[in-house]
């Protein structure tokens, strides 16, 4: 299938975003051909110097601008490179680009999205609602909004917990001390509200997923976390089968009908019972796992948001590892004052 696909999340750091995992993907799809256009948020994002993933890569205005800036930057993109899919990869944009799906199929960019009412039921402060429709645990957890909130609410949740933003990040506090700590890391760049979640010990997986937006399971990949950053990113996983997993995402697309790629996180605890953790509203950055092992989610996207129903394996290979690795990519600085001053930067 021939089609231009824009790809946003080119973070590729300690906390990498889903965008360079999404184009790897594609580019080894052989039956995908056609350009990538990089879309990033900020300059120094590593994936924007990769001149063999990405043909070409522009700056969009950041979410906090506006729908309408946005949706005229995209616009002016769409005029040069005629754009057929948009895979959004960040949690903070989602809400626009769903707000904005109708113009944007207008001027010829398709996607495939859950609705703003679909969004909204899987965030962090409904996660306890979900989990209970899917017959899942979920940990005791509770929403502050000051450090005064999060003090008492820690005494009835008792240390360690966790400690989380509403879109990104969160660390493991052991005591006031540290909580505090991440309460400051994590609203200095995301504000409040932070979400305080009881700590359960036992073994983290992670089942990458697409829904059809009618109820069904279109495929999902499912890994078991075996090294994970301060962050508590998974640095190193492996591909495993586990029908309890798979379960876990069916009844989740059937009760929301979701629309899209989405990740959930789960944990078997030490007391037997599966925990749902977090519901992420999109591909997560080890979706090249999937592509390894036989279950390429991210091209099954772009098929649907095209209207052509995916030929996709139903279960992935067990027993597929990955890893994390940082590298340096070279660049020459006439590129990122490109990139700075016409905000675009063109490889092909």
């Amino acid at each position: 299938m021939k089609c231009n696909v824009a790809v946003t999340g080119l973070n590729a750091t300690d906390n990498p975003a889903p965008g360079v995992a999404v184009i790897r993907s594609l580019r080894e799809e052989p039956e995908w051909s056609g350009r990538i256009v990089g879309l990033a948020y900020d300059a120094y994002d590593p994936g924007i110097f990769d001149s063999e993933l990405v043909d070409a890569v522009y700056l969009l205005p950041y979410p906090k601008a506006g729908r309408q800036v946005w949706f005229e930057r995209m616009m002016e993109i769409q005029a040069k490179e005629s754009i057929d899919v948009l895979i959004p990869n960040l949690d903070s944009e989602l809400a626009n680009v769903i707000d904005l799906e109708t113009k944007l199929r207008e001027i010829g960019i398709r996607t495939f999205l859950p609705s703003a009412a679909q969004l909204k039921r899987r965030t962090k402060t409904n996660l306890a609602d979900l989990a209970t429709g899917m017959a899942l645990g979920v940990p005791e957890s509770r929403t502050v909004a000051s450090v005064g909130e999060a003090e008492r609410a820690a005494g009835q949740l008792e240390f360690p917990l966790m400690v989380k933003g509403l879109f990104y990040e969160a660390y493991l506090a052991a005591n006031q001390s540290h909580m505090r700590s991440a309460m400051h890391s994590i609203s200095s760049r995301w504000g409040f509200p932070l979400i305080l979640q009881k700590y359960v010990p036992g073994e983290e997986y992670n089942l990458a997923g697409l829904g059809d937006g009618r109820g069904g399971l279109v495929s999902a990949v499912c890994m078991k976390k075996v090294f994970t950053t301060d962050k508590g990113k998974g640095w190193a996983g492996v591909s495993i089968v586990n029908e309890e997993l798979t379960n876990a995402a069916e009844r989740f697309v059937s009760l929301l009908e979701w629309k899209g790629g989405f990740e959930l996180e789960m944990l078997m605890g030490d007391d037997g019972t599966l925990y749902l953790i977090e519901i992420n509203p999109r591909f997560p950055a080890w979706i090249y796992l999937g592509k390894a092992c036989g279950i390429n989610l991210p091209y099954a996207y772009c098929q649907l948001a095209l209207g052509t129903s995916p030929a996709i394996a139903r279960n992935n290979v067990a027993g597929t590892m990955f890893v994390h690795y940082t590298t340096d990519l070279v660049a020459h600085v006439h590129q990122l004052d490109m990139l700075l001053t016409k905000k675009e930067l063109r490889y092909r």
